[in-house]
């Protein structure tokens, strides 16, 4: 072998698997009819609760099925324990993000090590709006508010 042959560094990237679970409203309205009665009576109360609320739904990871209530003081999320929505992996940075509230709620990642993803693709900060998926490190969350709508496009993601 050539020396430059030798010499040559070989680098790889581990993949968390980015792939959607659900898919903007359509799939977002075909996944609350799918839920069992006490997670459509959740969705119910949020959507037509009088204040901002929203919900997030784990739909993939280690507590598939859990939900997590977010009102317009927001929310931190992360893996340390004092955290607002508490994900307990290893991919999940201990202060990776957080969702506050003005006229809508917005999704900041907090530069967590291994990035987050909205609708796929990855993100700093982004408005949210009902049916957005919400990846963190193994987690897949569903986004569902009463104070969102499908014109929410702001987003600055990066």
């Amino acid at each position: 072998m050539a020396a430059a042959e030798v010499e040559r560094e070989v680098t790889t990237t581990i993949s968390l698997g980015v792939r959607p679970v659900v898919d903007g409203q359509v799939n977002l309205d075909t996944l609350i009819q799918s839920l069992d009665a006490e997670n459509q009576s959740v969705v119910a109360q949020v959507l037509a609760a009088t204040e901002p609320t929203a919900l997030l739904l784990v739909l993939k990871g280690a507590g598939r099925g859990n939900r997590f209530m977010v009102n317009k003081s927001g929310s931190t999320i992360g893996r340390a324990t004092d955290s607002g929505i508490f994900l307990d992996d290893v991919t999940v940075s201990r202060k990776h993000a957080t969702i506050t509230f003005d006229q809508f709620f917005t999704f900041t990642d907090s530069g967590s090590l291994n990035g987050s993803y909205l609708n796929n693709e990855r993100a700093t900060t982004s408005v949210l709006k009902s049916g957005d998926e919400i990846q963190i490190g193994k987690f897949h969350l569903v986004f569902i508010s009463n104070k969102s709508n499908a014109s929410n496009s702001q987003s600055d993601n990066k």
